[in-house]
Parts: structure tokens; C-alpha cells; sequence
């Protein structure tokens, strides 16, 4: 790991920026190499642990993309209507079970194998039923139709030795189907990461406990436990420990035991009562501590032994969005996944907005698409990092980096989904 020169962690001193911290963090970290071959129908939002080819043609033969007649293209009439007598049918998992000789139509329905020909030659061509006449077992099919209309050939969505998915693929519905039409019954995928989650703070309760005077409620465990889970971990539920160096210390050697990662809530920033920090300071290796980043700056990073470290802020908004923006790639590049980062999108800013240089900020917002300016963002009204309320207002964030000192209403701005987050 990189030794930091120690002004990056003096109160007052120079913040990190975000990307420069996770371009070091990520070069250093390990990729968890454990792996299992898992089912299809567990697959899901699990990340690919070897490339998946395909075996065989998909589809494995020709056939027909409509409902209609099989026929020889070099058998119509170039200039006008063509009648076909009707030799048989084939349907989907069953074929004709004869050749169609020249000058017959087959009727054929959607995803039939194409019937053999004589002499290796083959009907090449489909007409859809709407456009063609039935009369006396025969069919009248009008002139225009091109060669090969309506035929899917052999291996035309997949050829036999192609890679379909690669190493890393965070896989989706989508995914595993694509893997489930070229044969596979079970993939092999990276084992979960093993994360340990908990909160900090002795005004920190459980949901359910009386609420006396200067206590809250613990939001931001179960906000990470369900982003962590919506991420594939394995997540361990430690609880709320006190803000108490000799129980903080226990928690975090205990969860080393076992874990890949530990994350907890508060007691990252710079009072005599944030003793995360300064355990980890002291006992482990802390990369970075203080980051460019509005809602958020005081996030640990580090390393105890072999377990990697992320403290986030105990401010619910700085929580989520420190665990979006920062917690998050980590995790993923530790899964050993390849695409890490969320899309973003570009639209206009629909309000003013003020902001220090050298530091990314994160403005909540709600979206709508106007007709002629495209996606447009508004502001939630208040600004404060406890407001979890803004949360659930936003559809996503929008980033001002480092060097924007101000936004206008109309300016062009970069924005995130939580969708992209997947959530």
C-alpha cells in the first residue's frame, strides 16, 4: 500500500480528491480469487468468474422468424403472382419430416426448422401468411418478396466458439439467459465478499428501543446492509457498538477473523469521541482519511491486517452518497467485476448553485424531460447532510467537480441515476 504524506490527514490540511484516493486504492487492492459453480437460477447479480462460449450455433438451425410458407426463392414468378401447391407443415419442434422438392410450399410456423431440399438444395425463403391467398390446397403469393425474407439462419444470433459474456460480467437477467440459449446449466461466478457492517456513537439506538432526549435512530446500518446486500455481499450484522476505544477495537479484530471488508458508520471525523479512525490510525494502515467530497469528507480508508477498512460519515446523506461514490467501486473491483463505475447522463440544471473549488460535490435532485431542453434537475430544498428525507426525494445525483465554482439555471450538468447504482 501507498504511505500518504501525513498532511492529508492533519485537520485543515489538503483534502484528497475522490479520484485520485480510489485510483490508488484500486491499484493496490487484490482481487478476491474464491470461487463456486452456482445454478442458473442463482446466478443473478453474481459476477462472472471465467468467460462463457458457446458451444454450439444459436440458433442451431435455420428456421422461420414468422408464421407463414416455406418456399425456393428461384421458384417465383419474377413478375407476377406464383401458385404453390401445399406439401406438408412443420412446427416448431416439429419438423417436415420429408424433403420439400422444387415447386412446393411448406406451411411453416414461427421458429420451425427450414425443411430440407433435394441434392443439398434447400428452400431459402419465407412468406408471411398475411400476404399470402389460400385457394383449392394451394397458395398465391404476390411478387416482391426478397430471398432469404423471414429466415433466420443457423448460428446468425450466436456462432459455435464465440465468447458470449466475459470474465467479470456483473450478471443480469439478460446475462444468464444468453448464457442459458448457448447450454449452460450453471456458471462459475466469484464467491460473495464477506462484509461486516456496523454503526458507532452512544446516541445511537435500534429502531424499536425507547427514544430518550439525545438519542437517534440508527438509519445508516440498515441503509448499507441493503446496499451491500443489492451488491451480492455476504453481510454480517454486528450491530451499534459505544463509543468506547476497547469495544470498537474488539469489533474490528473480531470481524478481520472472517471478513474481506468492514464498514462502518461514524467515528471517522476529528472529536476526542471518533475513535474509529484513530484505531485503525494507530493498529492498521490508514490510506486516506480526509476526501474532496461535499456531503461527505471524513472517510477512512485503510487496511487492518488483511481486511480492507472503509468508515464512512455518521451524517445519513453523506452515508449513502460517500458509499456510492466511494465504497462502492471498491467493493465491486474486490468482487472482481470489470465495469465499476455508474453511467452517467447529461442534462440542464434547473437551479443556482455555489460551491468551493477543489472539491466534487453532489447536489440531490429530482428529473423530468422537457420537450425541448431534454432532462432537466431539480434541487431538493434543503442542503444539509442529515436530511435523509432528501434521499428518497431524489432520483439521483448530480456531480459539480472539482474546478465548478458556480451553476446557473440552463447550465449543462453531469448527472447520476440511482439506477445506475442499482437502486
Amino acid at each position: 500500500m501507498v504511505q500518504l504524506t501525513s498532511d492529508c490527514f492533519a485537520f485543515g490540511g489538503k483534502l484528497t480528491r475522490i479520484d485520485a484516493a480510489l485510483a490508488t486504492i484500486l491499484d493496490s487492492l487484490l482481487i478476491k480469487k474464491d470461487t463456486e459453480e452456482i445454478a442458473l437460477n442463482r446466478a443473478l447479480n453474481k459476477i462472472l468468474a471465467e468467460d462463457v462460449t458457446a458451444s454450439e450455433n444459436v440458433p442451431a438451425d435455420n428456421n422461420s422468424a414468422v408464421d407463414g410458407y416455406s418456399i425456393f426463392f428461384d421458384d417465383l414468378n419474377k413478375t407476377g403472382s406464383t401458385e404453390l401447391p401445399i406439401a406438408g407443415k412443420a412446427a416448431a419442434g416439429r419438423p417436415l419430416k420429408c424433403l420439400q422438392k422444387r415447386g412446393e410450399a411448406v406451411r411453416i410456423f414461427t421458429g420451425a426448422v427450414m425443411p430440407n431440399g433435394p441434392d443439398a438444395e434447400n428452400p431459402d425463403t419465407v412468406l408471411m401468411q398475411e400476404d399470402c391467398q389460400l385457394e383449392n390446397g394451394k397458395v398465391i403469393i404476390p411478387p416482391g418478396i426478397k430471398r432469404g425474407s423471414n429466415r433466420r439462419l443457423s448460428g446468425e444470433d450466436i456462432a459455435a466458439g464465440t465468447r458470449v459474456l466475459k470474465a467479470g460480467t456483473r450478471l443480469r437477467p439478460q446475462d444468464i439467459g444468453l448464457a442459458a440459449a448457448t447450454g449452460k446449466v450453471s456458471l462459475s461466478v466469484r464467491k460473495p465478499l464477506r462484509v461486516a457492517v456496523f454503526s458507532t456513537g452512544d446516541e445511537v439506538l435500534d429502531p424499536g428501543e425507547e427514544l430518550a432526549r439525545g438519542k437517534i435512530y440508527d438509519s445508516n446500518r440498515f441503509t448499507l446492509l441493503n446496499l451491500l446486500t443489492a451488491l451480492g455481499c455476504e453481510v454480517d450484522d454486528i450491530g451499534i457498538i459505544p463509543d468506547n476505544p476497547a469495544l470498537i477495537e474488539k469489533a474490528v479484530a473480531s470481524s478481520t477473523q472472517q471478513k474481506d471488508l468492514i464498514i462502518t458508520s461514524g467515528g471517522v471525523s476529528t472529536g476526542e469521541e471518533d475513535h474509529v479512525k484513530n484505531f485503525i490510525e494507530k493498529t492498521g494502515e490508514l490510506l486516506f482519511w480526509r476526501l474532496a467530497i461535499k456531503p461527505g469528507r471524513p472517510v477512512a480508508l485503510g487496511r487492518f491486517k488483511e481486511t480492507f477498512f472503509i468508515g464512512l460519515p455518521g451524517n445519513p446523506v453523506a452515508a449513502m452518497v460517500t458509499f456510492l461514490k466511494i465504497a462502492r467501486p471498491i467493493i465491486l473491483h474486490l468482487s472482481g467485476a470489470r465495469n465499476i463505475y455508474p453511467q452517467p447522463f447529461i442534462g440542464r440544471a434547473d437551479f443556482e448553485y455555489a460551491k468551493k473549488p477543489d472539491r466534487k460535490e453532489f447536489v440531490r435532485v429530482k428529473v423530468r424531460e422537457d420537450k425541448t431542453e431534454g432532462l432537466v434537475f431539480r434541487k431538493y430544498g434543503k442542503e444539509g447532510a442529515g436530511i435523509l428525507s432528501s434521499l428518497v426525494f431524489a432520483d439521483g445525483l448530480v456531480e459539480l467537480p472539482e474546478e465548478v465554482t458556480r451553476i446557473r439555471k440552463g447550465d449543462t450538468v453531469k448527472y447520476f441515476p440511482f439506477s445506475e447504482f442499482g437502486i
